[in-house]
């Protein structure tokens, strides 16, 4: 089912959802599921899988030679989609990226999604990878995600990239896109990023999930002109709850998004981790029953491979 189709069949009740990575090469899909498992009692309708660009290793050929070669650390976004949904019976919706795929590239991985029958996916333009410092696309690949997204809807009318092909059952995903109540960090202004997303929700983009954020007044005010720009589908907000001391400096750095005071204060009288655990968790909460009496149509859990936190939030309002 579609996430559109979810939130309109919840009949203004706000829904839980979460986001999860899948496991680097080599590690055992067990690890995911046994991260899944404790979050399946508050019934999430669908589950994110993220996608990893690729990256530069260098290989040691001896003689002081270093061979640069480019992988994929957390491949099998897809596989992993069909699994949760065979062994969960929700919806899970991979996410696309524009940085490290041609358009030949994301038209075969969206032939496969629709083969598998996923009716959603979420179009990102993705990061730059980790030794430039600006996003370049692949030769042959889409630039930004009003690219991605557009290339998705035309794929949903059954035209495909270079085949002409006599389309029986054309695919009909629901695509999602990024939002950033802060804005992007590339964008000049908010004004100019709600452009942007304007642009991706034009080309074809049904449903709006957003960066983490700690300020709800943020939200409300990013929601709020996304309106008055003309953007009227729905917007999921995107939370992560702090969990260790270094997130103040990593997540302002990463996400450049600015965390409120009093949370900051916090977290740095914790004497351990465990404690900055427990305070994440309890910002979150009350984070998420603002949001939740505001009426968003879903809250929407950045997990990052773990569920404990992600639980005992849940547990405190559904």
């Amino acid at each position: 089912m579609k996430v559109t189709e979810h939130i309109k069949k919840a009949n203004g009740k706000t829904l839980f959802s979460f986001e999860v990575i899948p496991p680097q090469k080599g590690k055992n899909i067990q690890d995911l599921y046994n991260n899944i498992d404790p979050l399946m009692e508050f019934n999430p309708p669908f589950i994110d899988v993220t996608t990893s660009r690729e990256e530069y290793v260098y290989i040691n050929k001896g003689n002081g030679l270093l061979d640069k070669r480019i992988t994929r650390m957390r491949p099998g976004t897809v596989g992993i989609c069909a699994s949760i949904m065979h062994k969960y019976g929700v919806d899970a919706i991979p996410h696309l990226l524009c940085g490290g795929f041609t358009k030949e590239e994301t038209e075969y991985v969206l032939v496969d999604c629709h083969y598998l029958g996923l009716d959603n996916v979420m179009a990102l333009r993705g990061d730059a990878m980790k030794d430039e410092p600006y996003f370049k696309p692949v030769a042959g690949g889409n630039c930004f995600a009003s690219e991605l997204v557009a290339q998705i809807a035309n794929l949903n009318r059954g035209k495909y990239l270079h085949d002409d092909v006599e389309v029986e059952h054309n695919s009909d995903f629901c695509i999602g896109v990024a939002g950033y109540p802060e804005k992007h960090m590339e964008a000049p202004s908010l004004v100019s990023d709600l452009k942007r997303l304007k642009e991706k929700v034009d080309a074809g983009a049904d449903y709006v999930v957003t960066q983490m954020f700690f300020d709800n007044t943020k939200f409300f005010d990013f929601v709020e002109k996304a309106r008055a720009a003309g953007i009227h589908v729905p917007i999921i907000p995107g939370i992560k709850p702090i969990a260790v001391k270094r997130h103040l400096q990593i997540l302002p750095q990463v996400f450049k998004i600015d965390l409120p005071q009093d949370l900051i204060d916090a977290v740095e009288a914790c004497k351990d981790n465990n404690a900055v655990r427990q305070v994440g968790i309890e910002f979150a909460i009350q984070q998420s029953k603002e949001l939740k009496a505001a009426g968003v149509p879903v809250l929407h859990y950045y997990s990052m491979g773990k569920s404990d936190n992600i639980k005992a939030i849940a547990s405190a309002l559904f």
